[in-house]
């Protein structure tokens, strides 16, 4: 199908350059136009950068293809680290299309320009949005228009398609991920039925008019592009490469103009945009609410110094944990007094063997990740420490997985946390942390729903 969208375009484009060749009169009256309207090439230049955001749906496709390249496929011993046959084969695909989008970018531009009279690309006139196909019917006959308006609607199906596949690619595999989406995002069905809902939903709101779609499409292919070009420019000048950056910042200077141009002259792409980043915020917030209390930790991987203490802690009662915020420098005073604080506001018996448990909030955006817990003594005192995203389902992952390794179970000891509850609930759905107690016993609660199972949280403290 896109192989012969493709070849149709190749055809006008052959024949308009033919009808162009045969008849040189329409291109020296372009030409003759050109210089009495304007006074040399670098005015006609300026012109051009002025009247660019009107091609900014010709620009479109190049969406597709990066939205397509999750899919490409690298070497069998590509490092999934750094997949360079991946990489490699990426770059040929988005070169691929940018050298395809811009010749017929061009050209359809110069042929269109000079065969189709201007009141007819006017809104209303007959090659109005379809300039294309008006050239089409003219000069090949209305079999092959008719053929031509058929394959557009087909590769304009197809591109809706495409867009889609790399939705359903991109959203399961990040969204869920970082809170931004339930659980159920990560299937497949009901993201086809999302999406064709919506779809369904602004075809309506636009009365199905291609021309009113065309502004806020526009918005969001310049905006893409935009931001495209600013990271290229940042990353090409960071790695020293000053004339690619001046290349690329030209290029993102161009497009924040065409953006800003594009939205001035047509608002609705933008406030359509504001209503879109609003419903992902809230819709986004709201997810991350709803499954704050989940277990977030993908797995639970203890070095073999962290695994010879917890062997060491095991009682016939269970395993003693002591929460424990850590300090910026490790001291003995330190834990031996945060011991025999939890000693005696818990009423731990002196024998029993405690392990603490320290864990650091390292990216509060991450919602899912790796708890990695490592063993260190600190003047006689066994301390894991851990690094994870949110503090309170990290200490109930670890203690479900005492449970389960060692069959015991487990017993953590926190203190009281002082300040206005309604400040540490923010502090821990924004920076995951916060009263870790009641959280903590909450994720327990419903990762465990059998009491006698469920590792035992003691509060204590004045």
């Amino acid at each position: 199908m896109v192989g012969t969208y493709i070849l149709c375009n190749l055809i006008i484009v052959i024949v308009g350059l033919y009808q162009i060749a045969a008849n040189p009169a329409v291109l020296t009256d372009w030409t003759t136009s050109l210089f009495t309207n304007y006074p040399g090439p670098a005015a006609m230049v300026g012109i051009s950068i002025l009247v660019f955001p009107q091609l900014a749906l010709g620009l479109s496709g190049f969406e597709t293809g990066v939205s397509m390249m999750p899919l490409v496929r690298g070497d069998e011993d590509d490092d999934s680290e750094h997949p360079e046959g991946r990489i490699r084969n990426t770059r040929k695909m988005l070169t691929a299309a940018a050298l395809i989008m811009c010749f017929y970018l061009i050209t359809t531009s110069f042929v269109t320009t000079l065969l189709i009279p201007h009141e007819r690309l006017e809104p209303g006139g007959e090659a109005s949005g379809r300039a294309l196909a008006y050239l089409a019917h003219n000069y090949l006959g209305n079999a092959f228009g008719t053929a031509y308006d058929i394959s557009t609607i087909a590769i304009l199906w197809f591109a809706g398609a495409s867009a889609m596949a790399g939705l359903l690619n991109i959203v399961p595999r990040y969204l869920p991920r970082y809170g931004m989406a339930p659980e159920w995002g990560r299937a497949v069905r009901p993201l086809v039925l999302l999406y064709t809902a919506v779809s369904f939903v602004i075809v309506v709101l636009f009365g199905a008019s291609t021309t009113s779609q065309a502004g806020p499409y526009a918005t969001g292919v310049l905006a893409m592009m935009t931001s495209a070009a600013i990271a290229v420019t940042l990353t090409t000048r960071r790695e020293g490469s000053r004339i690619a950056a001046l290349g690329f910042g030209v290029v993102a200077v161009d497009a924040f103009y065409a953006t800003v141009a594009n939205v001035v002259e047509q608002p609705t792409g933008i406030a359509i945009a504001l209503i879109s980043i609003a419903a992902i915020i809230i819709v986004s917030l709201v997810s991350r609410v709803q499954r704050s209390t989940e277990l977030r930790q993908e797995r639970i991987e203890i070095d073999e110094r962290a695994q010879d203490f917890i062997d060491g802690a095991k009682t016939r009662d269970g395993i003693h944990v002591v929460a424990h915020r850590r300090r910026p420098a490790d001291s003995h005073e330190v834990y031996a007094a945060k011991l025999a604080e939890q000693r005696e506001d818990n009423h731990i018996p002196p024998e029993e063997p405690i392990l603490f448990l320290e864990v650091d909030v390292e990216d509060a955006s991450e919602f899912e990740d790796v708890l990695e817990v490592r063993g260190k003594d600190v003047g006689g005192f066994r301390v894991l420490r851990a690094r994870s995203s949110v503090v309170p389902n990290a200490i109930a992952a670890f203690l479900l997985h005492l449970r389960d390794t060692t069959g015991k179970t487990p017993h953590c000891y926190l203190g009281w946390t002082e300040g206005n509850p309604i400040v540490y609930l923010f502090r821990y759905i924004l920076f995951g942390e916060g009263d870790t107690a009641p959280v903590t016993h909450e994720v327990l609660r419903e990762a465990e729903p059998n009491p006698e199972k469920r590792p035992a949280i003691h509060v204590g403290g004045r």
